[in-house]
This record gives C-alpha cells, sequence and structure tokens, in this order.
C-alpha cells in the first residue's frame, strides 16, 4: 500500500491523481479547446472592464473601483483552476504534485473567500449610494474604499491557511486518485489514513462563517435597498436603481447559490460528477459570465466598455 505522506527520514513526497473529466483521447482534446476558449474570454472580458475603469474618468468612483478589482480577482479566481484542467486534458497520467496540489487548495479557497467579501463590501457600497445618497460622497471616500478593499484581499487570504496546513500534515493512504479537476477537501479528506474528526467538525464551522456572514450582510444591505426603492415616486427613478443593482444580485445568485449547494450540505451527499458541475460554476461560469452582467445594464460602462475597444 502506497502512503503519500512525508517519510520519517526524507521529504519525499508523492503526488494524486485529478481524474478531472474522464473521456476518450478525442473528448479530452475537444474539451480542452472548449475551456481554453472560455479561459480567454474571461481573461479578455474581466481584463476590459479594468482598462474601461481606469481609462474612463467618470468611472474613478468608488462603485466602480470596486468592479475593476472584483475583475482583478476573477481573472486570479480562474487561473488557479482553469490552467492545471488544460494540462491534464493533455496529460496521460494526470498527476498533480503534493505542494501543487495543496499550493491550488490555498489560492482557489482564498480567492473565493475574497470573493464572498468583496460582493459584500459591493452591497453595502450600494446601500449608501441608494439609501443615503446625499451623504454617500462624504462616507464612501477614496480612503474608505481603499481601506475595504485591502481588508477583503487580507481577510480572504488569512481564512484559509491554518485548516490547510492542518490537512497538508495528515497521511494519505490507499488509492492517490481524486475525482475531480481540481483539490477540494472533500476528496482528499476520503483519502487520509483515518478519519479526522476535528477537521470534519470545524470544515463546516469555517465554510458556514465564511459563507454566511457576507450573505447575510448582502440581504440585509439589499433589504434596505429595496424599501428605500419602492418608496422613490418616479417610475424611472427605481428603474435607474434596479439597473445598478442588477447585475451585482445576478451575480450573488449565481455565486453563493452554487457554493451553498456545494459546501453548507454535507459533501458525502453529492456524487463526484455533482461535485464537479457545480465547482464548474462558480469557479468557471461566474467570472466567464461577470463583464457581460455587469456591462449589460449599465449605461456607463457600456459607453467605457464602447470607447476602450474603439481606442
Amino acid at each position: 500500500m502506497k502512503t503519500l505522506s512525508r517519510s520519517s527520514n526524507s521529504s519525499t513526497i508523492t503526488g494524486f491523481i485529478l481524474l478531472g473529466f474522464p473521456c476518450s483521447k478525442e473528448g479530452q482534446i475537444l474539451l480542452f479547446v472548449l475551456f481554453f476558449i472560455v479561459y480567454l474570454l474571461t481573461l479578455m472580458g474581466n481584463a476590459s472592464i479594468i482598462c474601461a475603469v481606469y481609462w474612463d474618468q467618470r468611472l474613478h468612483t468608488p462603485m466602480y473601483l470596486l468592479l475593476a478589482n472584483f475583475s482583478f480577482l476573477e481573472i486570479w479566481y480562474v487561473t488557479s483552476t482553469v490552467p492545471n484542467m488544460l494540462v491534464n486534458f493533455l496529460s496521460d497520467t494526470k498527476v498533480i504534485s503534493f505542494s501543487g496540489c495543496f499550493l491550488q487548495f490555498y489560492f482557489f479557497f482564498s480567492l473565493g473567500s475574497t470573493e464572498c467579501f468583496f460582493l459584500a463590501v459591493m452591497a453595502f457600497d450600494r446601500y449608501l449610494a441608494i439609501c443615503r445618497p446625499l451623504h454617500y460622497p462624504a462616507l464612501m471616500t477614496g480612503h474608505l474604499c481603499n481601506i475595504l478593499v485591502i481588508s477583503c484581499w487580507v481577510l480572504g487570504f488569512l481564512w484559509f491557511p491554518v485548516p490547510i496546513i492542518i490537512i497538508s500534515q495528515m497521511s494519505f493512504c490507499g488509492s492517490r486518485i481524486i475525482d475531480h479537476f481540481l483539490c477540494d477537501p472533500g476528496p482528499l479528506l476520503a483519502l487520509t489514513c483515518s478519519r479526522a474528526p476535528l477537521m470534519e467538525f470545524f470544515w463546516p464551522i469555517i465554510m458556514s462563517l465564511l459563507l454566511f456572514v457576507p450573505f447575510l450582510c448582502i440581504m440585509g444591505s439589499y433589504i434596505l435597498v429595496l424599501r428605500a426603492v419602492f418608496k422613490v415616486p418616479s417610475r424611472e427613478g427605481r428603474r435607474k436603481a434596479f439597473s445598478t443593482c442588477g447585475p451585482h444580485m445576478t451575480v450573488v445568485s449565481l455565486f453563493y447559490g452554487s457554493v451553498m449547494v456545494m459546501y453548507v450540505s454535507p459533501t458525502s451527499e453529492h456524487t463526484a460528477r455533482m461535485q464537479k458541475i457545480v465547482t464548474l460554476i462558480y469557479s468557471v461560469l461566474t467570472p466567464l459570465i461577470n463583464p457581460v452582467i455587469y456591462s449589460l445594464r449599465n449605461k456607463d460602462m457600456k459607453h467605457a466598455m464602447k470607447k476602450f475597444l474603439k481606442t
């Protein structure tokens, strides 16, 4: 029986096998082309938003600066998984090293955590803009915006180091196969030599806090926003408010809907195929369509994007 752990007298570490999407060689090549196109579109779409915000002086406001940071985050979020998927599609062994697996684990979950915090901050920004319009410039200053952005990144990257280090120190026995396209805690814990009751107890708590605290902030912000919007007498005023909040609410629904299905309910209840599909929704599909969602119903962003693409 092979053991995937540090040996007592050396630091030799064997790797894992990421099954990904098992199919014929032709199917693997087709998937490579598909995900390569998706990856390029995601990079171009989110980079376009960053450039549009940078070049258009009218978009140098907290709302669009947060959006530019969010797009920057999405570029790295999709980069934490898709390039390795592309390599695996063309690989016969599909092996990922022990250190590579846990590095992916850390960056994927840290960037996902940062996204949760950014979505909450963006909802708070919309609350201030709609419910406190006269005080908004004084409340949401550039200084406060910078503090919120930095806080999202710092909190996101400090959320998971301890549990990931604990899992990485465990011994892994038997099969090296992870029936997933990334290093996820569920399949990893299933490969440990013995049960880890401490991690099995704390992991759902860590994930629930990460998901529900920002989510409750988002819901609280939008309940107050909706209450304020319905008090607006003019239809045009309500339409403008909904066009401002609509894209963000769509992204929140897509991201949180899939993440909660994946991590709030017990992982053992999901088949490997379902885990892959749900993970694809929040890790690949959401970053792909975010630029479309945010630019489709926003006149300022559409104008800035057209201006940027013409240069």
